[in-house]
């Protein structure tokens, strides 16, 4: 219910406190109490040209959202307004997509467990968090991996397992099969585990039905898989499983922990904000500061999740183009957004996504960790269409430019999804990433471009420049601290740190720097890259590109350089420094390096 716009309509600022109550007048003496409340008052205001300039601010304290909140432009009429969220002074305010769950019994096996209430018993439950930490929906083997030991006949649908490989569960509902392909995972149900056969059966094909070389024995030799959400695999503290035909939760906990006093949440809203705008009218002047979201839904498809690259995943039933794991802040047509001092974590799907049309808009000193998908998404990839054709041939003024990611920090990313980015980044021009720290992540750092070929498209300079890259690629393989591909003139990948990709999994190698297909006249300079298992660069298929004053330690006798499929003579060196484990000064000169190494360019 709205309270009558009148109580506050000399009022640009609105407050928001746990303590606050809906029927007041959302002054700072008489603060509303849901953020809901406030973001509808704010609306009607600006719909009534009541105001043009409202801040919301929040108090400290947990303000629950059930569903998406939008803001939509031409709800606006075309009005300009600024409209801020920020924290009251010394506050950390959550805006939270997620149910917290009460009732907790401990049953005859030592587990406690909790009825979901009716509306969430749909579907299956991917995520509970307890005191704020993703608890571990529960797996077998706990940390390491089982091996396909055969594909099957039709190498998509089924394989062979090892006799005794793993304990069978009374129950399939529910149960996922997680498998492992050099830059992707298949996260999708089992249809029948035959003991007889030791023949593991999925409900679809595993592995994305398109590109067609998404079979089962194309990747690593007896590819890494697991299995999910069983009770029987419940075997350490802090995890868990859903069983869907019961509606209940069971979680182990250590002795003398009691989930009713631990803030146990599920997350329910599935997205938190969606930002709308049109061509015509784009949506302006919206800004964040100081807030933290917290918890999103997203319902993996009926038959499964067939990953592609970077959270784009195999449609189901099939439809044009790919799907895209949705972020749960979500702008499109969007200018001058801005996203300060925030923090963004524990979501089911993506973090935060400036798609279509997103122009100018910031995102600074934020934090977005605990993710199930991609942190930070900007752009979009090639299958839109405008007018029959590609938006990319037929609109290429559509393309999201001048987009800043500035000084945040991006970790643990891909938690669900391991084929996910820290930033990813798709046809895009003018975006700057600068200044930033990605890290712990199951697959590649910062992935920008999204043309596997040097055709033209909007995709143009693109600066990657002062970013601390490490511990990435600690799952998949065939990837890189930054990874781009297509033509993407006049861009720059300039005085970064990159260190410690250590792991290389599967077929293909894992490097510093990963430059695919139609990578064309672009500089790479001043980047300082060790620590890495394989050859610090990589190109493949690519064309002409300026490599220039980098300093490369060199591991295992693996070249500086790597060329895939690409000429040698079109890679431009000039004055990059190479060492090699294999000298005796390697040690110190690392540390040297480390030590001294300074912004050039």
């Amino acid at each position: 219910m709205l309270i009558p716009i009148g109580l506050c309509l000399s009022a640009k600022d609105i407050y928001v406190s746990p303590n606050g109550s809906d029927l007041n007048s959302g002054t700072k003496k008489e603060p509303f109490k849901s953020f809901s409340h406030a973001w509808e008052t704010a609306q009607k205001m600006f719909a009534e040209a009541k105001e043009s300039d409202v801040t919301v601010w929040l108090e400290d304290g947990i303000f629950p959202i059930e569903k998406p909140l939008s803001l939509v432009s031409s709800n606006l009429d075309n009005k300009q307004i600024i409209f801020k969220v920020k924290a009251v002074k010394g506050a950390t305010p959550v805006i939270s997509g997620g149910n917290e769950l009460n009732g907790w019994v401990k049953n005859n096996n030592g587990l406690w467990e909790v009825s979901v209430p009716d509306s969430e018993q749909a579907g299956n439950i991917w995520e509970l968090f307890v005191a704020n930490q993703r608890a571990i929906r529960a797996r077998f083997p706990n940390n390491e991996y089982l091996r396909v030991e055969k594909a099957g006949d039709d190498r998509r649908t089924n394989f062979f397992f090892n006799p005794n490989d793993f304990p069978v569960p009374k129950n399939l509902s529910g149960v996922e099969l997680v498998l492992m392909h050099d830059w992707s995972i298949s996260r999708i149900g089992i249809k029948e585990i035959d003991v007889a056969e030791n023949k593991l059966t999925a409900i679809d094909s595993i592995g994305a039905k398109s590109p067609d070389f998404f079979n089962l024995d194309n990747w690593e030799p007896n590819p890494r898989y697991f299995l999910e959400n069983a009770p029987e695999f419940i075997d350490i503290d802090y995890e868990w499983c859903y069983l869907p035909q019961e509606g209940k939760i069971l979680l182990k906990l250590p002795e003398g922990k009691n989930p009713n006093e631990l803030n146990t949440v599920i997350p329910v809203s599935e997205g938190l904000f969606v930002f709308e705008g049109n061509e015509k009218s784009p949506l302006k002047n919206i800004h964040f500061e100081g807030i933290t979201f917290r918890h999103s839904k997203w319902e993996i498809p009926e038959k499964g999740y067939g990953g592609v690259q970077a959270c784009h995943f195999d449609p189901r039933p099939s439809s044009i183009g790919w799907s895209v794991v949705p972020a749960a802040i979500k702008a499109t047509w969007a200018e001058n957004l801005s996203f300060v001092n925030c923090r963004i974590e524990n979501m089911g799907g993506s973090g935060i996504w400036l798609g279509t049309g997103c122009r100018n808009n910031t995102i600074k000193n934020t934090v977005v960790t605990y993710v199930s998908g991609n942190g930070i998404m900007i752009g979009e990839g090639r299958d839109r269409e405008v007018t029959g054709e590609k938006w990319w041939k037929s609109a290429p003024e559509q393309v999201a430019f001048g987009n800043t990611i500035d000084n945040c920090k991006v970790s643990d990313c891909g938690q669900q999804f391991y084929g996910a980015v820290g930033i990813w980044c798709g046809l895009t021009a003018e975006t700057t990433i600068k200044n930033s720290e990605i890290f712990d992540l199951p697959y590649t750092g910062i992935s920008i471009g999204w043309m596997w070929s040097p055709e033209p498209t909007p995709c143009r300079q693109n600066i990657i420049e002062g970013c601390h890259i490490h511990d990435i690629m600690q799952i998949l393989s065939d990837g890189g601290g930054i990874y781009m591909l297509g033509l993407q003139p006049g861009s720059k990948i300039l005085n970064n740190k990159i260190h410690d990709v250590r792991l290389n999994a599967g077929r293909a190698e894992s490097n510093g720097m990963f430059l695919d297909e139609g990578t064309t006249d672009v500089v790479v300079a001043g980047n300082l890259i060790y620590n890495i298992a394989k050859s610090p660069i990589r190109f493949h298929k690519a064309t002409t590109n300026l490599v220039e004053d980098n300093f490369l330690f060199c591991e295992n006798e693996n070249p500086p350089i790597r060329y895939n499929r690409t000429n040698e003579d079109d890679i431009k060196k000039v004055n990059n420094k190479v060492f090699s484990e294999s000298e005796s000064n390697y040690s110190e000169n690392l540390k040297k390096a480390i030590k001294g190494w300074k912004v050039k360019y």
